[in-house]
């Protein structure tokens, strides 16, 4: 079994307040944490912390509808207005496609500026004034449409979270159940995951870490935003898990029991995602993305709410597995163009990770691009 406990420890020392971390190698476990749950009483964080996962929860919401292409209820490539036709206005809604929505080259924009307005005037007030702000999926979709068009449909790859609020609106239509139920039952269930929810209320329905805020240096110190109201993010980024659980979902996914191999072969046709100089960040599948490491290739998701970022991957076979949480997020900074400057804490991590993943034998060749831990969260941050 390879051991990641030190690893864990140093991505703690540059800075991060608490991280925990669950790897398997062929049906071997372990399970590791290092630093603080609380920064004021010194809590320790340990390894089955319920953890907010984010966009993890757009490989729930993309099994979901999967499983309704299995039962011929659902096409990927026809239009979204097919099934939700006064949805998406005029010609674009018979443009985009559901496959587009999972794959992100609908080229609708994103909701959050909509949501948090504050944050295109350099502040983060709207952060503290929707704490316990109850928003429906019809108000996020009206934000993500209003949005500027990030492309033609099927033109551009840009991560927008207006798609997967429209992937859970679609799901209710063709199954005639609550998206977040239907999900619970159909996937989450299936899976056989005793420790993951879509909360019901802005607390976390467990024992967990606080969850704290930067906001690339505008919030000093650091806020708590543990307690929250999430229907912000719904559909998109709303479940909470533990990273035991994480690694038993993409196990299960990837193993075939929660789709058929022609769907799951479709989760795993991928478009090539890059950074502004053009290196390869992953390549995005739907709801599912794809990273290479030296030792191969490693399918999974990330996710970042507010104060707090997840990460899990895991080999095609399921038996190499990394999840892993932290409780303090948008630790870096971003520079005068805009451009995020990667932290100690994020080679700490891609450490973690090639070592989790790899074994201490698979460095990091000289001169090789550093891992990315959170790829999504950095092509979100506007360059």
């Amino acid at each position: 079994m390879r051991r990641s406990g030190a690893a864990s420890t140093r991505s703690a020392r540059p800075g991060m307040y608490g991280t925990y971390s669950a790897v398997r190698d062929a049906g071997a476990d372990w399970s590791g944490a290092a630093g603080v749950a609380d920064v004021r009483t010194k809590r320790p964080v340990h390894p089955r912390m319920l953890h907010r996962v984010g966009s993890i929860t757009k490989t729930f919401t993309a099994v979901a509808l999967l499983q309704q292409v299995e039962r011929g209820r659902i096409e990927l490539d026809a239009p979204v207005s097919r099934y939700l036709p006064e949805l998406i206005p005029g010609e674009r809604g018979q443009k985009i496609t559901v496959r587009m929505l999972l794959n992100h080259t609908s080229g609708i924009g994103d909701y959050v500026s909509g949501a948090f307005p504050s944050f295109q005037q350099g502040s983060t007030a709207s952060l503290d004034d929707n704490r316990f702000r109850d928003f429906s999926p019809g108000e996020l979709v009206r934000f993500g449409l209003e949005a500027p068009s990030t492309g033609e449909p099927g033109q551009n790859w840009s991560y927008s979270n207006t798609n997967y609020i429209i992937a859970g609106l679609l799901l209710e239509k063709v199954t005639g159940a609550a998206a977040e139920p239907y999900i619970t039952r159909h996937v989450i269930r299936k899976a056989g995951l005793r420790d993951t929810s879509f909360p019901r209320t802005p607390l976390i329905p467990g024992p967990h870490s606080k969850a704290y805020e930067s906001f690339y240096g505008y919030i000093d110190p650091p806020r708590d935003y543990s307690v929250y109201d999430m229907s912000w993010a719904g559909t998109a980024g709303a479940v909470v898990s533990t990273m035991d659980d994480l690694n038993r979902f993409y196990r299960a996914l990837l193993g075939g029991r929660l789709l058929g191999s022609a769907q799951l072969a479709q989760m795993q046709t991928t478009v090539p995602v890059t950074d502004g100089q053009g290196n390869v960040l992953m390549n995005y599948g739907l709801g599912l993305y794809a990273q290479d490491l030296p030792c191969g290739r490693f399918w999974g998701h990330d996710g970042g709410v507010f104060g707090m970022g997840t990460f899990s991957l895991s080999s095609p076979d399921g038996r190499r597995q990394l999840s892993l949480g932290i409780n303090l997020m948008k630790y870096q900074r971003i520079d005068e163009n805009g451009v995020l400057q990667p932290h100690a804490i994020d080679f700490a991590l891609g450490d973690h990770m090639l070592q989790a993943l790899c074994g201490p034998a698979a460095p990091l060749a000289k001169g090789e691009r550093p891992l990315t831990p959170f790829p999504t969260q950095q092509v979100l941050v506007k360059r």
